[in-house]
């Protein structure tokens, strides 16, 4: 695994300052195959076997506190890595197998543990580094777990008769699918059309034109998804594109604010193309809470 890498205040962060890519701010041949090898693991193992997937969201919290851990360390920030790690991946598999009176438990026995694990280092920089772990903690386990929420929900749609294939799985499937619209409607969109920077101090890249096509993208996916392959009311799949557009957007400025205040361009390397799982995770889990609450009440 690598460490971040660092850019100066006034320099673009990630995929924005990479100039050999031209326009589109990325190397496409690598990010293209790095997201159909992450798309066939994630397909692979919510169709066969849906604990196989809890595991893949387990590996990826693990991931992503090490990348969390080492952005803050330019800030002179330690986290307290093993705890976050092995109380993160406690969490998602306690709302996969016993729901979200588990998963507040979860959390709530995670923070406490984090911080008395903290008293070991002693009275300097105790206030920073805590707070800085209860941020890590319900920034990433805790939102991540509510993918295992949506998994766990059972029964399914009319047209279903694959026992593979549930609302837990159909909502997942349907989770990420409008919010590959939003980051695909708004990548095609902002490169053909951006002209207006939307937070041009945050993120140089991200125009109204890349917002709307996002809209358009969001709100389509979630009227299909929703309406065909959950059979839900078409309004509440227009409804679920409206709040993802918006979440997955406040998502992606949220952790290219992070970046910057941190100094870095990319969380990690260790996604060829894409930089660190942080740097894919953004839009998903600002989206994923709104999307369970949605579906769990209104579809499933």
């Amino acid at each position: 695994m690598t460490t971040p890498t660092h850019h100066a205040p006034g320099e673009p962060d990630g995929d924005a300052a990479r100039k050999p890519h031209g326009r589109a701010g990325r190397n496409l041949p690598a990010a293209i195959g790095s997201a159909v090898v992450l798309l066939a693991l994630i397909a692979t193992s919510l169709y066969f076997w849906k604990p196989g997937f809890i595991i893949v969201v387990m590996a990826a919290v693990a991931v992503a506190v090490w990348e969390m851990e080492q952005g803050f360390k330019a800030k002179g920030i330690d986290l307290p890595r093993e705890p976050l790690q092995v109380g993160g991946m406690v969490m998602v598999l306690v709302a996969y197998l016993w729901g979200a009176p588990a998963l507040v438990t979860a959390t709530a026995v995670s923070a406490l543990v984090t911080m008395l694990w903290l008293l070991r280092r002693g009275v300097d920089g105790y206030v920073r580094d805590a707070t800085a772990a209860v941020f890590t903690l319900i920034y990433l386990p805790f939102l991540a777990s509510f993918v295992a929420l949506m998994l766990s929900e059972g029964g399914r749609p009319g047209w279903v008769d694959d026992p593979h294939l549930d609302f837990g799985v159909l909502g997942v499937i349907t989770f990420i699918l409008v919010t590959v619209a939003s980051d695909t409607g708004g990548y095609v969109a902002g490169v053909l059309f951006g002209k207006h920077p939307m937070a041009p101090v945050i993120s140089p890249k991200k125009s109204w034109e890349g917002f709307v096509g996002s809209l358009v993208a969001c709100v389509a996916a979630g009227w299909v998804t929703v309406d065909l392959m959950l059979e839900g009311d078409w309004w509440v799949g227009v409804v679920l594109g409206l709040i993802v557009v918006v979440m997955a957007t406040l998502g992606d400025l949220c952790e290219s604010v992070i970046k910057r205040d941190l100094g870095i361009k990319d969380m990690s390397q260790i996604i060829p193309g894409h930089g660190g799982i942080m740097d894919r995770l953004d839009s998903l889990l600002a989206t994923i809470a709104p999307t369970w609450l949605l579906l769990h009440y209104l579809v499933f």
